[in-house]
């Protein structure tokens, strides 16, 4: 016969309780079963294991040698188990979007060191929707998180609503609030838009609120800034006065902080948003750490908004 991991922890059990009916329930069998299981125990490995006594058990020295390695058996085999629950057999690469990575990483992967069941060794990857489309779709990367629907071949997991924000100088501002009842992207001048290069969702995002193409100049209308690399640039540039942005909730107390000049407000209700999301390949299986990395994701985002909400509240 074969010794097996249930017949090791039966003896355990059985060694800290010190009694056949109580060792059983707490295993959830019952006692002849539980008794069964530690005699085939004693019999593959050739020693008497347990005392049997009128009011209980006790265990043998040899009893003791092999509950000593049991016990180290099964630790190692728990060790394993969360090990696989955690992707610890293999690195899980990420890829996150240029207008989340700075402001969503940092709180995300303060959470992930204290929880036990995500993968510890996570690689990340900065780069546009596109570029980690085509990764998860060759295998590069295990997900992703990006703003847009994903497409064909995917699998997406909702995080959380990510509303913009303008930016601009508190004057320039002002004067849009004053001009309009209500501040609706489409009522912007595109001429006053600095958006980012083109690739970037948030300027793809942008100009689909405000009802704008990708027409740069001619037909009678501005010409539309799309240039700057990064939201931080953006941010910069309009608080210096030269123009307006979109800033994501995400974003916003991490740039209001490093650009002071610059001022925010609300759009009025509906407020223009984007869904942030989690992706897979649909091709692979659930993979366990999945739903937890994603509930931490979740979280974090969420937290951003709060922190956005408080800065610049909605309805006020």
């Amino acid at each position: 016969m074969t010794v097996t991991l249930r017949q090791l922890s039966y003896l355990t059990a059985l060694a800290e309780e010190a009694h056949f009916g109580r060792a059983a329930a707490r295993v959830h069998v019952t006692q002849p079963a539980l008794s069964m299981q530690i005699r085939e125990l004693e019999g593959a490995l050739g020693l008497a294991l347990v005392d049997r006594l009128p009011r209980g058990v006790r265990l043998t020295r040899a009893g003791r040698e092999v509950l000593a390695r049991a016990d180290r058996i099964l630790a190692e085999v728990r060790e394993m188990e969360a090990a696989a629950r955690r992707g610890a057999f293999g690195v899980v690469t990420l890829g996150v979007i240029p207008t989340l990575a700075p402001y969503l990483l940092p709180p995300a992967l303060a959470a992930l060191r204290a929880a036990p069941d995500l993968p510890q060794d996570l690689r990340l990857r900065e780069a546009q929707t596109g570029t980690l489309l085509r990764e998860l779709a060759d295998g590069t990367l295990d997900a992703a998180v990006i703003a847009t629907p994903p497409g064909p071949g995917m699998i997406e997991l909702p995080l959380f609503e990510d509303r913009f924000l303008l930016a601009g100088t508190a004057a320039r501002l002002a004067a849009l609030e004053g001009q309009a009842e209500a501040l609706r992207p489409v009522s912007l001048d595109p001429g006053q838009l600095l958006l980012l290069d083109e690739g970037h969702c948030l300027a793809d995002q942008a100009l689909e609120v405000c009802a704008l193409g990708r027409r740069r100049t001619g037909g009678g209308r501005a010409r539309l800034d799309l240039g700057a690399s990064s939201l931080a640039t953006l941010c910069g540039l309009v608080a210096s006065g030269m123009g307006l942005t979109f800033v994501p909730e995400v974003a916003a107390r991490a740039e209001a902080a490093a650009a002071p000049r610059m001022a925010l407000t609300r759009f009025a209700a509906p407020e223009p948003s984007r869904q942030v999301r989690l992706v897979r390949r649909a091709a692979i299986g659930e993979e366990p750490w999945l739903p937890a990395l994603a509930r931490l994701l979740a979280g974090a985002g969420a937290g951003l908004v709060d922190e956005a909400q408080r800065l610049v509240p909605r309805g006020g």
